[in-house]
């Protein structure tokens, strides 16, 4: 090419070179900065893309986790209460027993009974005060509005994945009876106040009228070790199902957290940069770009040596 004023050819090459060398230099320190190869959709739109989604699904377990443990802390807090009703229903057996050994009353043909005498009376005042601790420990088993123990008016139940279906896990169904239920020892359920009455919904306890004073024989059967039994045996049940749901949840918590960690992971692997990589690139960039002005620097020059073409 002739030799020119106007055009620059050499400097025009040393440049682009250079304007290259910029370019991929702010890259790598972009990289270096935050840490990623795909900060932006401008870096690769698929990988982004994809990155993007699995973030938002992370997200999303991060919401099932906590419903998960939500669940674990209302169970839990269920199963806290069940040891102080089995505490209590030992306690009751040993006062059934002594209760149907208590001196009696009888008519006056010295068969039909007809109450408790003085000891017996006591002891189904123990009786009375034990079950009313039963039923304020079920219905103050309760954690964030869940309580195991209540009648549920819907089902009480967690997420445990973000799939559109089969994503719940039920802690109560609405259909279940009240865990008070098998604890009313002869009584019925109604509404609190009512005498001999539990409230399926808060647990709270009224006693069976002339229940202290022995006035009717009902009082004898309504105290008895097989009543007793049978409402051991019933709470046993309960509390054996609840464990069995908070050892599965346990499980599925275990697992969503272990698919988190993988996903973080995988995450890692489309976007995060080499920074070790990374930091050799921008040594030989750096270097690079020095050498990139020099050489423009030179090509520069290189014009005003025909000015000594013209020198007298």
């Amino acid at each position: 090419m002739a030799n020119s004023i106007n055009v620059n050819a050499g400097a025009l090459i040393a440049l682009q070179n250079l304007n290259a060398t910029n370019k991929a230099l702010e890259v790598t320190q972009t990289r270096v900065n935050t840490g990623l190869k795909v900060s932006s959709a401008k870096d690769n739109g698929a990988i982004f893309a994809i990155a993007t989604a699995q973030r938002a699904e992370m997200g999303a377990q991060d919401a099932v986790r906590q419903s998960m443990q939500r669940g674990q802390s209302i169970l839990d807090v269920g199963l806290a209460a069940g040891d102080t009703v089995t505490t209590a229903l030992n306690e009751l057996k040993g006062i059934a027993v002594a209760l149907a050994d208590a001196p009696k009353t009888y008519a006056a043909d010295g068969v039909t009974v007809t109450g408790l005498g003085d000891s017996g009376k006591k002891l189904v005042a123990d009786f009375e005060a034990i079950v009313k601790e039963i039923h304020s420990a079920l219905g103050n088993a309760n954690f964030d509005g869940g309580n195991v123990f209540k009648k549920q008016t819907t089902d009480l139940k967690v997420t445990t994945n973000t799939a559109a279906a089969n994503n719940t896990f039920t802690l109560k169904l609405a259909a279940d009876a009240a865990g008070a239920d098998g604890l009313a020892f002869g009584t019925a359920a109604g509404t609190a106040g009512a005498a001999g009455t539990f409230n399926q919904a808060t647990g709270a306890w009224a006693a069976k009228a002339n229940a202290t004073t022995g006035a009717t024989p009902s009082a004898l059967t309504d105290y008895s070790v097989a009543n007793v039994e049978a409402a051991i045996t019933s709470f046993s049940s309960t509390l054996a199902d609840l464990g069995t749901k908070s050892k599965s949840l346990d499980r599925q918590l275990t697992f969503v957290n272990k698919l988190q960690d993988s996903m973080e992971t995988g995450i890692g692997n489309l976007v995060d940069a080499d920074l070790a990589k990374e930091s050799a690139r921008l040594t030989a960039l750096q270097t690079k770009q020095q050498l990139g002005v020099q050489a423009l620097s030179i090509a520069n020059s290189s014009s005003q040596i025909l000015l000594s073409l013209f020198r007298s």
